[in-house]
């Protein structure tokens, strides 16, 4: 495996509004334990589209796996051009802290935010340049990560594409594993 896009819940839809809250350092641990076998194996790029949440967590789990494993790279695939333009400073200046440290950063439409047939595409285009999934998502719970989970769903029914899945059960696991370590 080649390309694993990441992807899953935005940080809101956690009911997370700051990248320092407690949650975060257990949901970046659970994303850290199923990228680095697969780095280990090999993998080469993940790809993000940059969202607020799991993917710029994401990013920071690759940056800190790259002082490791040098082949590992990170891609930003925005789904269209100044996606953050609505977001707060504070928001703003993290996401172009990771764009700034990825190895590839392009916009998937080199155009402004028109509708939601833009953020589609995107879910397709990542779904079908990446060899897997990782995803934080949890099949009883609604949001914006069932729309790339369904594309690969799709995708894999028709050729070999490992859907690696985190769940809150996961989530929970390293949060019980960083207490206890902390103790």
């Amino acid at each position: 495996m080649k390309v694993l896009y990441l992807t899953g819940y935005k940080a809101f839809e956690f009911g997370i509004f700051k990248n320092d809250h407690e949650a975060v350092k257990y949901i970046k641990k659970a994303i850290k334990q199923r990228l680095l076998p697969l780095v280990e194996d090999g993998l080469e790029w993940v790809i993000i589209s940059g969202q607020l949440g799991t993917e710029l967590w994401g990013a920071e789990v690759v940056f800190d796996l790259q002082e490791q494993y040098e082949q590992l790279k990170l891609g930003v695939l925005t789904p269209f051009l100044k996606q953050e333009e609505s977001w707060n400073e504070t928001n703003q200046e993290y996401y172009r802290s990771i764009l700034a440290r990825a190895d590839f950063v392009e916009s998937i439409f080199n155009k402004p935010y028109e509708g939601p047939q833009q953020l589609k595409t995107k879910n397709r285009y990542m779904v079908h340049k990446s060899d897997a999934l990782l995803i934080i998502f949890e099949a009883e719970k609604d949001g914006s990560a069932k729309y790339p989970f369904y594309e690969a769903l799709k995708k894999a029914e028709h050729q070999a594409y490992p859907i690696y899945q985190v769940n809150f059960d996961d989530l929970q696991m390293a949060a019980e594993e960083g207490s206890w370590s902390e103790e």
